[in-house]
């Protein structure tokens, strides 16, 4: 029999027991997350990391070159930098742009694919392929549209008889950046529309039902059913595309690689230049934190609207 001088030794012996598993099953936890993790550090964190050391420095390309620390010298020379201000108001204008007319379009779109229309299945496949297109094979397509003497685009504008509007659409300084621009809308507008899409047919039938009886018409309904329920959704799609478009590189690559003369230069192209160009390893990479920093203060002002709306 125990004794009661005996039950508190015991009571500490399951507690340390149990303290036991419980470390050792945190230990099974780490070693199954580890696996996971290690792409992410090696892959993710590590670049990140580097590349904010690199930005204080004055690394450049070569073998056996030295790298000093510069302090805050990129960013003096970024801050002076005309170049840089000019794909930085180029990369405003492109994101908002395509951000704008990608919501507006995959809008309607979401409102014609929720009717109850004959082969809608079949439209909602087709509607997202340009989403399942990699951004290189969707600037090649859309170059061949816009070739100026084999393009589909001039050849219609020929057949039509108004040949006095073709043009080189990706060469030529007035038409370079609309031309990116209707590309960079083609090639969003799905996610934006399956996103829309999934929020409109959350919204009760009833609501719509009542307006109805009410004697609201089908306008009526939208603005005052339909766009009340979706805003949540389309605060959260329309924040996301523009931090996503504010950071495109590959689709604009292909098109036109920033030119002609810097008309479609974006930040991420114009620090693509100035690393594997010029090889100015720092202050691309300066450039690579100025961005971060950016998109860190978008998500910040993203994620509180959003915590406020929650609260």
């Amino acid at each position: 029999m125990t004794t009661l001088a005996e039950r508190p030794d015991v009571e500490r012996t399951g507690q340390g027991n149990r303290s036991g598993r419980r470390r050792s099953d945190r230990t099974t936890v780490y070693l199954l997350l580890l696996p996971s993790l290690l792409p992410v550090l090696v892959l993710s964190v590590f670049p990140l990391l580097r590349g904010i050391y690199l930005g204080f420095t004055d690394a450049r390309a070569g073998r056996n070159v030295e790298v000093s620390f510069t302090g805050l010298a990129n960013y003096r020379e970024l801050l002076g930098d005309s170049l840089f201000w000019s794909s930085f108001r180029i990369g405003l204008l492109w994101a908002f742009a395509v951000t704008v007319l990608q919501f507006l379009l995959a809008l309607g779109l979401a409102l014609l694919l929720d009717q109850r229309l004959r082969f809608r299945g079949v439209a909602r496949v087709l509607a997202v392929v340009p989403w399942a297109m990699p951004p290189v094979v969707v600037g090649i397509l859309w170059r061949l549209v816009y070739h100026p003497d084999a393009g589909l685009l001039n050849e219609f504008l020929h057949r039509i008889g108004v040949d006095g509007l073709r043009t080189t659409w990706l060469g030529d300084f007035n038409t370079a950046l609309p031309a990116v621009i209707i590309v960079g809308v083609w090639a969003g507008m799905p996610q934006t529309t399956v996103v829309l899409l999934a929020a409109l047919q959350g919204v009760p039938r009833e609501l719509h039902e009542a307006a109805a009886m009410d004697g609201a018409g089908a306008w009526q309904r939208f603005r005052n059913v339909t766009l009340p329920s979706l805003m949540p959704v389309i605060v959260a799609i329309t924040s996301l595309d523009f931090i996503w478009n504010f950071n495109s590189f590959g689709l604009v690559y292909v098109l036109t690689a920033g030119g002609p003369g810097g008309r479609t230069m974006l930040p991420m192209l114009f620090a693509y230049e100035e690393a594997f160009r010029y090889g100015n390893y720092g202050y691309a990479a300066a450039l690579g934190n100025v961005m971060v920093v950016i998109v860190v203060a978008l998500l910040a002002v993203y994620l509180r609207r959003r915590l406020r709306e929650a609260n």
